[in-house]
């Protein structure tokens, strides 16, 4: 699976600042990327943005220490897309962060991936509950592959942590 080898050379970078979440997220980064690819019935090119979008999705959560990470996890794709020399494809990649977690369609072109990688991190924000019409068995299977360690209580964490100190704004990058 191609897309996994560019997840973890895209993520290596953010190794460090991920810290000891970096298997949990990266498992997360995997299903989506393979929930997405599989939704969309991706093309090279497509899977190589998939695996990027995958990638970067929430890591503006360790980049800024923030639980308002939709922006800052864009920045840093872009800053990416520009070293890589893909700035053409920011435009979709940017759009495919800012709205994986809608909770309706984004509106944005039907010829990009944000409404697969929509679905795709729905998918397994839900523990795989919701399977967007892949086979149930092929979610398990992803989910047993590249199993949680921890991303799901790191989360649960953050949205307590947020709660606390902006009752108001719970869950700031959930759109409706």
């Amino acid at each position: 699976m191609a897309e996994v080898a560019l997840v973890d050379e895209v993520l290596g970078e953010y190794a460090e600042s991920i810290g000891r979440d970096f298997a949990g997220y990266r498992n997360h980064a995997y299903r989506v990327a393979c929930f997405c690819t599989e939704l969309s019935h991706a093309g090279v090119e497509a899977r190589e943005k998939i695996a990027i979008a995958a990638a970067l999705h929430d890591v503006g959560i360790w980049t800024d220490h923030t639980f308002d990470y939709l922006e800052p996890s864009v920045a840093v794709a872009t800053s990416y897309l520009a070293r890589a020399g893909r700035s053409h494809w920011t435009p979709e990649i940017a759009a495919m962060i800012r709205h994986h977690h809608r909770i309706s369609s984004s509106g944005e072109r039907a010829d990009w991936l944000v409404e697969p990688f929509r679905k795709a991190d729905w998918m397994d924000v839900s523990f795989g509950a919701i399977t967007c019409g892949l086979p149930r068995a092929f979610v398990r299977e992803t989910i047993a592959r590249w199993p949680n360690a921890g991303f799901h209580r790191k989360l649960a964490q953050l949205t307590i942590g947020r709660w606390r100190s902006h009752p108001l704004s719970p869950l700031p990058m959930v759109r409706l």
